[in-house]
Parts: structure tokens; sequence; C-alpha cells
């Protein structure tokens, strides 16, 4: 099986990478005014080159180095030393683990663009990604997938964390993250504009339900039958949630949205993510039926009532989906609801701590927020020079 497991995870890497381009990209593109289209594409694209970069030189090894402290992984690592062809992970050539988890590395602060669109300064989008990376994910990586400090035999006793692919390490921390910086950034001057490109939403969802079978079907990390059920779950995870938020959305509102749907889709996908080692089909249908509904509830919540403009809902949609997803494990019985909890508080507290503090800390080199002036005409334009649309639209 060896040579199998190789070649579904070379597969699981593409469909990962898929997710943010051009997934994520098309998704959180439509959803903007066009006048800001350019800027989202170019925020995702230039994270996933950046964050590559840096994953390559240090992240790889803080996540999974071998160092003893619990706390990260040292630099042992460092540019990938001692690792060639011949290396392995497990069954896997260590290299193509790197590559692999590397797409994950990408994706988790491509997610946070959706909290800031249309108002930050492209410098501080690069250097905060960059810091958060390595001072906040890379460790929460070491911490439950790296034998750090909440993984088996950590702080939190013999099991650990269950965590399957991201339900805590990818959306908490991306989710905790963008309500954060949404705050502190405060609100678009015009919220009112609805989504300039709906259809670039639904292919943009659509890349991303197909690349979430590589996200969590690769999580296994083998061809076998885990990987298929991991899989299938997230499929049907991911279609019950997208059926109850339109239902919900009808219900409330006397229509269903496109948007809304396939918004659903995300928040399924999200909710399943934690819970795919280890639920069953109809584990998965409950999970991802109670999502559409929850997830959707929490974007009223955030906006509505606590007024922060979280622009395209990460918050909502994957903090909220991940940290559901991580708990119902517990509850339907696969490991202790104490230690799920405690992982997520934990989790929780150090991605406020570390992402306030760099906000500040990179707010002192470059502006946080763009002048009203550039908010005003578009980033497109004002910031990288080009325009995909009519700027008066």
């Amino acid at each position: 099986m060896v040579g199998a497991d190789t070649a579904w995870i070379i597969v699981a890497t593409a469909l990962v990478l898929f997710m943010t381009l051009p997934g994520l990209s098309l998704f959180y593109g439509g959803l903007v005014r066009s006048r800001n289209v350019l800027s989202v594409f170019m925020h995702c694209y230039a994270i996933a080159c950046l964050m590559s970069v840096l994953w390559f030189a240090f992240g790889y090894s803080i996540a999974f180095g071998e160092g003893s402290s619990g706390y990260w992984g040292g630099l042992g690592k460092a540019f990938l030393s001692g690792i060639n062809s011949d290396a392995l992970s497990g069954t896997l050539p260590e290299i193509l683990f790197f590559a692999f988890q590397m797409t994950f590395a990408i994706i988790t602060p491509a997610l946070i663009v959706g909290a800031y669109v249309e108002r930050i300064g492209f410098t501080f989008v690069l250097i905060f990604s960059s810091l958060w990376m390595l001072m906040c994910y890379a460790p929460v990586v070491h911490w439950i997938w790296g034998g750090g400090l909440l993984s088996s035999g950590g702080i939190l006793g013999d099991v650990g964390v269950v965590d399957f692919a991201g339900g805590i390490v990818v959306h908490e921390t991306a989710g905790i993250a963008a309500i954060i910086i949404a705050f502190c950034l405060g609100p678009r001057r015009n919220k009112t504009t609805p989504p300039h490109n709906p259809g670039f939403v639904m292919i943009g969802a659509a890349m991303l339900w197909v690349g979430w079978f590589g996200f969590n079907g690769g999580s296994q990390l083998a061809a076998d039958g885990g990987a298929a059920m991991a899989m299938s779950v997230t499929h049907i995870s991911a279609a019950a949630a997208s059926l109850t938020w339109a239902a919900w959305e009808r219900f409330k509102f006397g229509k269903a949205s496109l948007v809304g749907m396939v918004t659903g889709t995300i928040a399924g996908l999200a909710s399943i993510t934690p819970a795919a080692g280890s639920v069953d089909p109809l584990q998965a249908l409950l999970i991802g039926a109670i999502a559409g509904i929850l997830c959707q509830e929490a974007v009223n919540l955030v906006r509505n009532i606590f007024k922060i403009d979280d622009t395209l809902d990460v918050f909502a949609v994957h903090g909220i989906g991940g940290i559901f997803g991580t708990l119902m494990i517990a509850i339907f019985g696969y490991t202790s609801f104490v230690t799920q909890l405690l992982g997520l508080i934990i989790v929780g507290v150090f991605t406020i701590v570390v992402t306030y503090a760099l906000i500040k800390i990179v707010s002192i080199i470059t502006p946080l927020r763009v002048d009203e002036e550039t908010e005003t005409n578009g980033l497109d334009l004002s910031v990288h020079g080009e325009r995909a649309y009519d700027v008066n639209s």
C-alpha cells in the first residue's frame, strides 16, 4: 500500500492547493464589490506564494520538528534540513508530507482574507499573514498534530484532542483571527452593495467542495477505507448543510438564495472537518443539517447583534463550524467532551492573544487600513493599478 498511499496524497495535495487557487479566490472575489475583486485575488495569490516559502523555511520545522518542549518543534528541520527523497514520514515520503501540510498552511491564513476585504492595506496583509502563520498556526499544528502539548500524552491526557483535518487547527484559528482583525479594522464605509458576481461565488464554492475531498480524505494519510469514509461523510455533511441553510433562509425571508446555499456548503464542510475520521454517514448528515442553521444564525449574531463587519462571515462559518464539529466528536461518544472543550479554549485564547498582539505590532510598521479615498475608489485601481470591471460599478 506504500505506493498507493503516496499516489493518493500527491493527488490530495493538488486538491487542497486547488481549494485556495482558484476556489477560495473565486468564492471570496465574487462576494465583494467589483472594484475590489482583483485585490481579493491578489491577497489569496500572494499569501499562497509567501506561505509556501515560509513553510519551507521555518513553518514545517516549527510544526513537525522534533523539539521536546511540547510547545514547538524547533528549527532542526528549517529549510528541510536532513530531508531528501528517501526520508519517510510513516508510509509517505517526508517531502510529500511536507508538501501536503504546506497546502494547509496556505489556506488557513487565506481564509482570514474574507474578514478584511475592501479596506485593508496590502503590505499589512503580507506581514501579518507571515507572522501569524509562523507564530500562531504552526505552533498549534505542533500542539495537536506534531506530538505537542495537546496531542496524545500531552497536558490533556493519553487521548489528546481529536481533530482529524483541522476543525481547531485550521477553522477555529482562522475564524477567531478573522473576527479579531475585523473588530480592530472597523466596518467598511459602504456595506450595502450586494455581491457583484454570485456566479463566481458558486463556482468557487464548488471548487472548494471538490478540493475538500483532498483536505479531509488526504488527512487519513493513506489510501484505505478510512480515506474513503472521510470523503463520503464530507460530501454528505456538505449536501445536508446546503439544503438546511437554503430551507432556513426560505423560512425566514421567503426566498432561498444561491449565495446562501453555497455558503451552507462551506459551513457543512468546515463542521465535518474535525470529525471526518470518526463519524459515520448518518452522524455526518446530522452534523451538516445542524451546521446549515447554526452557522446562518451565527452570521446574524455577528452582523446584527455584535455589529462586527466580518465582511464574508469567516468566523460565523469557519470558526463556529469548526468549533461545532470538534464538539460533536465528543457528543457522539468518540472522545472526552472535557478534552475537546479544553483544547478549544486553550487554542482560542492563544489565537486571540497572538492575533491581537500581531495586529498592534504590524500596525506600527505599516497602516492597518487604507485611507478613505482609496477605499471609496476600490483597492483594485488604487493599490494594484488595474481593474477587472468598470470602476463605477
